[in-house]
């Protein structure tokens, strides 16, 4: 349905209209699009440009969330570790966690009670569940301080963060959504029963009108400026801003397991594998203030994250060591917790209207691993506005290029490397990583082309201005990827070059339905 605007002409209608492209707008964009809705999404800047992107990367519970009695999210996000894990098994896989038991914290049998409802209340069937090791004898025990003698080995998940935002915004595209990164929206008001809104293109300038029924505000950390600024409230405070920080070091153990360090605060910290050459560590809990900004690790933090994992670690870790840094902030609904840490990490949905004019969903706080559950809520809501169309589906939905079984993974790397032999396996590998059944895409007949360096080709770049709206150089190598680790100065600014170039081309670099 169309809506003549004051000038005119057409008005672009919709039932409904998300703010903010992070990983909760993305899911639910999708959701409603393949339930039968009219929907568009406008993002200002890129796909989890934001939050979503500077995560820790984990589909998990929350094992210290049961600390805080939080039980029905930690059984919740249990639950979905599976059901994502099998629908991107290129973008989500299994990892083993090990717990060292720290006899100055946290006592064994705690430890093992609380592994035990872990283990027992998500449902969990095809990841392994908790043992205990001997480090002396274990692998996990070599890179760890002697004292360190014994630990729970348990099991959560990987994710790849911006991808699976991004694949969740592809597969709302193709399933009919209108999807508008760089778009910022300017206005909201309530007229006629439905919602009048205008929204600008960020590189252009260029304005225009449109109208829907529901509007979601998922503008994560802008939740609350959202509310200011587009709708007009001038006292919205619903979410507590919180930075979480993160150092990436050289490698500093050989096996693919992870660590959780207990701490003497009573927080806990990650050293995750990451990227072959090096290990994530994180994260931090700092209040950030009101405004979200871009975050950045202070040096109190980069001193925190070092000490504490010192303190496992017979080496050492070093400001030395760092070879990059990211901090995010997370939009957790402000319940009045004393301490960043103790904050929910629960999503909160709050509905402002009635049907006939014009109803708003506000969404405060939540985590990767619920994002599912929390679109299908929201899309819930919405039909009991705008009616039922058709059942909810992403449960057994796969996303794009996800369509294997997670224990095909290596059958999908070894058939691409047999179509491609010139491409070392390594580099296969990570195609499948990225790109899953539709790696192929990424490598034309017509060859890769120029060679951006550490695996990046042409061809590569090309499928991600056409098919998932890449722009520039952190587009891809931040988002899309995680080579920008390991580029140079001078290499990003060849990459920006030849995209700004190939912006230029008609045609080129337009992003496909």
């Amino acid at each position: 349905m169309n809506n003549q605007s004051a000038a005119g002409g057409i008005r672009p209608h919709f039932d409904v209209f998300v703010i903010g492209g992070g990983i909760n707008g993305c899911g639910i964009a999708r959701d409603a699009a393949g339930r039968g809705f009219s929907v568009c999404l406008c993002e200002a800047g890129d796909f989890g440009g934001g939050t979503s992107s500077a995560s820790t990367k984990l589909v998990h519970g929350g094992l210290r969330y049961l600390e805080h009695y939080e039980f029905r999210l930690v059984r919740e996000a249990l639950q979905e570790r599976e059901v994502l894990w099998q629908m991107a098994p290129h973008i989500i896989w299994p990892l083993r966690f090990v717990l060292p038991h720290h006899k100055g914290l946290r006592p064994a049998w705690l430890l093992r009670l609380g592994l035990f409802i872990y283990d027992h209340i998500g449902g969990r069937k095809l990841l392994p569940p908790t043992r205990t090791l001997d480090l002396s004898a274990d692998e996990a025990g070599r890179p760890l301080k002697p004292l360190f003698d014994k630990a729970f080995e348990y099991s959560d998940c990987w994710v790849e963060d911006s991808r699976l935002v991004v694949l969740n915004a592809r597969d709302a595209a193709d399933l009919g959504a209108d999807i508008r990164p760089r778009t910022g929206v300017v206005s909201a008001r309530r007229g006629n029963g439905k919602w009048h809104i205008e929204v600008e293109d960020t590189a252009s300038g260029m304005r225009q009108q449109l109208s829907a029924d529901v509007m979601v505000n998922a503008a994560g950390p802008w939740v609350d400026r959202v509310l200011q600024t587009v709708f007009g409230w001038n006292d919205a405070h619903n979410v507590r801003l919180v930075r979480g920080s993160h150092i990436v070091v050289r490698r500093k153990f050989e096996h693919g397991k992870c660590y959780i360090f207990q701490n003497e605060d009573g927080r806990i910290i990650f050293a995750i594998p990451y990227e072959g050459d090096y290990t994530l560590i994180g994260t931090t809990d700092a209040d950030q203030g009101q405004e979200p900004g871009k975050p950045q690790i202070t040096p109190e933090e980069i001193d925190y994250l070092c000490s504490a994992a010192s303190e496992y670690f017979t080496e050492p870790v070093r400001r030395d060591d760092i070879v990059w840094t990211y901090s995010g902030v997370r939009p957790l609904y402000d319940d009045g917790a004393s301490k960043a840490q103790e904050a929910t990490r629960d999503y909160v949905i709050r509905q402002d209207g009635a049907r006939g004019e014009g109803v708003l969903f506000n969404i405060f706080g939540g985590k990767i691993t619920t994002y599912r559950r929390l679109s299908e809520a929201i899309v819930k809501d919405i039909e009991a506005v705008l009616g039922q169309r058709q059942p909810a589906w992403t449960a057994g939905a796969t996303l794009p290029g996800g369509d294997f079984a997670p224990e095909q993974f290596e059958a999908q790397v070894g058939a691409l490397h047999e179509a491609h032999p010139d491409f070392d396996p390594a580099q296969a590998r990570r195609l499948v990583r990225h790109y899953g059944t539709k790696a192929s895409l990424v490598i034309p007949n017509t060859g890769p082309g120029k060679d951006f360096g550490h695996g990046l080709t042409e061809a590569e770049v090309r499928y991600l201005m056409t098919h998932e709206w890449a722009r520039n150089a952190d587009d891809i190598l931040f988002r899309r990827t995680k080579l920008g680790i390991r580029f140079s100065k001078a290499e990003r600014d060849k990459l920006q070059a030849f995209m700004d170039k190939l912006a230029t081309t008609p045609a080129a670099g337009q992003v496909s339905r």
